[in-house]
C-alpha cells in the first residue's frame, strides 16, 4: 500500500493513545482524518479541537460521506469487537482496512526506524529518545503511547526520514515493524489472554529481536537472555550508568560508553526504572550519532509524560502523583520511586485494576506490590475489552493483600474517600478510566490543602 495515494484516513477507536498519535500524524501531513470511538475523553476532545470529526455511536450513517471512496484507509484497534458495524461495513466492501501496527509497519519500512520494545518502559523510553533526537535536529517523527509534557502531544516532530515507535507486544503487533535500531527493556509475563504462557511471550520477543539485522544495534538489559548490547546501572555493561546521586530532586549520573565517559548527566524523572529508560535512550541515540552535548541538554530538559509518575500537586504539605502502572512490576517501580523521594512519609495508593484476565493472572503479584503502601483504596476492575470472569473481583484481590489499611471504594465514592485521608503522599495508579478522574481529584485536594 502506498500512503501517498491515500486521501482519507478513518479511525475505528480513534481515542486510543496509540491511535490518536497516528491521527495527529495523518492530519499533519495533509490527509483528511475522521473517526469513531466508544466514549468521549480528554484525548478525543483534543483531537476534535484540532479539527478532526469524531462520533461516539457505532452508526454507518455518521461516517462522513466523502470517506466512501477508494482512496480511504481505515485503521482499527484490536479492541474493537468483530460485531462492530462500521468495521464490518468497510471489510465487506474491501476497503484498505489495517491494524494500527500494520500502518506503523508501512511507515517504518520507508524510514530509518527506532523501535522500543519491552513489557514495561516503552512509552517513557521512546519519549526520551524522541525528545533527544528532535532537540538534536534530527528529521524525526516519534509515535508514543503517552502525552509528552514538553509537547502536550503523543506525537513528537513531523520528520519524514526518521521514526521512533513503541514496539507493542500485545497481539504480536511489534512483528509488523522494520527496526534499524531497537531496544528491549524487559520481558515480563503479560497479555497472557493473548499468549497463554510466559514462554510464548519470550518467543515473540526473540522473534522481534531477530528483525534487527545488526546485533550491535539491539540494546538490552543485563538480565535478558538475548544477543545484544547490554545496558546496566552500577553493574558491568557496555553502556553503564554509575556514580548516581540525587541533587535538587533530579538524578545526576555518569555513563560509560564503548568510546567515552559522559559526565554529570541530569535527568528529572524519579525511580531506578526511569534511569534505565534514560540509559537505553542514551545508548540508541549515541549509536545513531547524536552528539554527547545534545543528549545531555535534551535529558535535562525532558519534563516527563502525562500519567507516568506525573506530579499533580507538589507542596510541602501534600504531594499527589498519578501513574499509569497496571502490572505488579510497574507498581513496585512507583513504590520504589515514592519511598526514595519521600522516605518515612505515609503513602495512600488508589488502584484501579485493568482487565479481569490480568487481575487473575497476576493476583498474587498485585497483592504483594500494593501491600507495600501504607493505605490502599481499591476500585472495581476496569473491564476494557473483556467481559466479567466468575470469581475475579476486586474483593477477591483485596483478601490477598496483607496490608491492614485497605478497602474497596466505588468510583462515585472515591473523592470522598481520598478527602478523608491524612496521608501527605497520594498516588493514583491504573490504566483504566481512573485517569479521567485525576482533574477532579486534583481540584478537590487543592481546595482542602
Amino acid at each position: 500500500m502506498n500512503l501517498n495515494q491515500i486521501q482519507n484516513v478513518y479511525f475505528i477507536g480513534i481515542g486510543g493513545i496509540g491511535m490518536s498519535a497516528l491521527a495527529r500524524y495523518f492530519k499533519y501531513i495533509g490527509k483528511k482524518v475522521s473517526g469513531y470511538d466508544k466514549t468521549p475523553s480528554m484525548l478525543t476532545n483534543e483531537l476534535m479541537e484540532s479539527g478532526i470529526d469524531i462520533h461516539f455511536e457505532d452508526n454507518i450513517n455518521l461516517i462522513p460521506h466523502d470517506y466512501f471512496v477508494e482512496n480511504t484507509l481505515v485503521i482499527f484497534t484490536p479492541a474493537v469487537p468483530i460485531t462492530h458495524s462500521e468495521w464490518n461495513y468497510f471489510i465487506e466492501r474491501q476497503y484498505e482496512v489495517k491494524k494500527r501496527a500494520e500502518v506503523l509497519g508501512i511507515i517504518t519500512r520507508d524510514t530509518f526506524s527506532f523501535a522500543v520494545a519491552g513489557t514495561h518502559g516503552k512509552t517513557t523510553t521512546s519519549s526520551i529518545l524522541g525528545h533527544i533526537l528532535y532537540e538534536s535536529g534530527a528529521d524525526v517523527t516519534a509515535f508514543v503511547g503517552g502525552i509528552v509534557e514538553n509537547y502536550n502531544s503523543n506525537l513528537i516532530g513531523t520528520g519524514k526520514t526518521v521514526t521512533v515507535v513503541e514496539a507493542d507486544e500485545f497481539d504480536r503487533s511489534f512483528l509488523h515493524l522494520h527496526p534499524d535500531i531497537a531496544c528491549i527493556t524487559s520481558m515480563d509475563a503479560d497479555h497472557l489472554d493473548i499468549y497463554g504462557t510466559s514462554d510464548a511471550i519470550e518467543a515473540s520477543f526473540v522473534e522481534f529481536a531477530s528483525k534487527v539485522e545488526d546485533v550491535n544495534k539491539l540494546f538490552i538489559t543485563k538480565e535478558l537472555a538475548l544477543n545484544g548490547v547490554q545496558c546496566g546501572i552500577n553493574e558491568n555493561a557496555v553502556y553503564k550508568a554509575y556514580n548516581v546521586r540525587i541533587e535538587d530532586g533530579s538524578y545526576v549520573f555518569d555513563v560509560q560508553t564503548p568510546s567515552e565517559i559522559m559526565k554529570d548527566l541530569r535527568f528529572g524523572l524519579p525511580g531506578k526504572h526511569n534511569l534505565m529508560n534514560a540509559l537505553m535512550a542514551i545508548a540508541m541515540s549515541r549509536t545513531y550519532g547524536t552528539p554527547t552535548d545534545s543528549i545531555a541538554k535534551a535529558l535535562a530538559s525532558f519534563n516527563g509524560i502525562r500519567r507516568r509518575f506525573s506530579y499533580q500537586i507538589k507542596t510541602d504539605k501534600l504531594v499527589y502523583i498519578d501513574d499509569y502502572a497496571h502490572h505488579p512490576t510497574e507498581i513496585n517501580a512507583v513504590h520504589q520511586a515514592v519511598r526514595e523521594l519521600y522516605p518515612g512519609k505515609k503513602v495512600l495508593a488508589v488502584f484501579q485494576p485493568h482487565l479481569f484476565s490480568r487481575t487473575r493472572d497476576f493476583a498474587d503479584g498485585f497483592a504483594e506490590s500494593l501491600s507495600q503502601f501504607d493505605d490502599v483504596l481499591l476500585m472495581d476492575i476496569y473491564p476494557a475489552r473483556e467481559l466479567p470472569m466468575e470469581g475475579i473481583t476486586s474483593s477477591w484481590l483485596l483478601e490477598k493483600m496483607t496490608n491492614p489499611n485497605k478497602r474497596i471504594v466505588a468510583k462515585e465514592d472515591l473523592l470522598a474517600a481520598v478527602k478523608t485521608s491524612d496521608a501527605p503522599i497520594i498516588v493514583t495508579i491504573g490504566a483504566g478510566d481512573i485517569g479521567e478522574m485525576v482533574p477532579s481529584i486534583k481540584k478537590m485536594l487543592n481546595e482542602n490543602i
